[in-house]
Formats: C-alpha cells, structure tokens, sequence
C-alpha cells in the first residue's frame, strides 16, 4: 500500500523499519493505551522476521508527515468483507492536531474503494475518550462494550468499546 494526500504517506512497513518499530513498540508511553505499559520487548531482528510475513490479509504501516516517520498502522482481513484497523501517532508531540482524522480517512477509503472491504471493525479502550471522539467523527458506530475483557501488563482489568464502519457511514476528513 502507498496512499499520499496533502503532505502525509502511507506505505508498507519494511525490514528497514524495525529499528524504529521496536523503539516506538518498547516504549510503554506509547504501548499503555493498548495495554501494554512495560512495552512489548520485541527486538528489532524479531518485527523484521515478522514484517517479511506481512500480506494483504495482515499489513503494518508506517504513516509519514513531510517524509518523517510519526506514527504506525496496521489492517487485517477478519472475514470475507470485513477489515480490522489499528493506529498509533507516536510523536505525542503530533496529537490532537486531526492528524489522526486525516491518515484514517486515507486507509478507510482505501479498504473500501481499492480493496473492496464492505465493512471495517476497530476497538478502543473505554478510557481512550480522544480515539473514542476521532472514530465517531469518522463514521464508526459503538456496537459493544465489552467490561473487563482482559488484564494489561499491570494486572489491571481493561474495558474496550467495538466500533464498525460500512462505506455510507463514511466522513471522508483527506479530500
């Protein structure tokens, strides 16, 4: 995948990414929203083993701004119509800027009119209120809550809201 809009990229995660990829997935700053406060100890040589099995079913994504990497993304094919979406900006210092608004609506309009996806699934933290407001404004709808799902690295109970999407619920924020 490669989508461009504005000064913003989307491109396959590659072998030459790991470095940057373990840095951002080891730190627990960036890794606590999805439960992973410790980080993930993952090393460079293991995401770069991992990211040669990357395929159209399962895809990691660098998102660049003016060229620099600032954040990841990844899809995956849940069933026959239906994708599943992750995001993360990792440079904080980029957040609540509608960057996020922007990389989405590039990659949801993509799975839909490039990839023929009939509906994309998504599921945050009930405590992630800034993801939960940037999902909504996209189009996505709350279908579950789901309390206490699973415990993160600390032992503490986490709650996690579904979201799902089809193509006319889509608020297209890159055009």
């Amino acid at each position: 995948m490669f989508l461009q809009f504005k000064n913003f990229t989307i491109r396959n995660a590659a072998v030459e990414d790991a470095d940057l990829l373990s840095t951002w997935w080891n730190d627990g700053k960036i890794m606590a929203h999805a439960g992973f406060p410790n980080g993930l100890d993952e090393s460079a040589y293991e995401i770069a083993e991992s990211l040669k099995k990357d395929t159209d079913e399962y895809r990691r994504l660098i998102i660049e701004l003016d060229n620099r990497p600032v954040g990841e993304m990844n899809y995956r094919r849940e069933a026959k119509d239906t994708a599943g979406i992750g995001i993360k900006i990792c440079d904080f210092s980029l957040h609540d800027r509608g960057y996020g608004k922007i990389v989405l609506s590039m990659l949801i309009s993509s799975l839909f009119h490039d990839m023929g996806y009939k509906k994309i699934i998504l599921d945050t933290n009930v405590n992630n209120k800034r993801a939960q407001h940037v999902y909504e404004e996209l189009g996505f709808q709350k279908i579950r809550i789901r309390e206490n799902a699973w415990k993160n690295q600390l032992g503490e109970l986490q709650s996690f809201i579904d979201y799902e999407m089809h193509p006319d619920d889509f608020v297209n924020f890159a055009k």
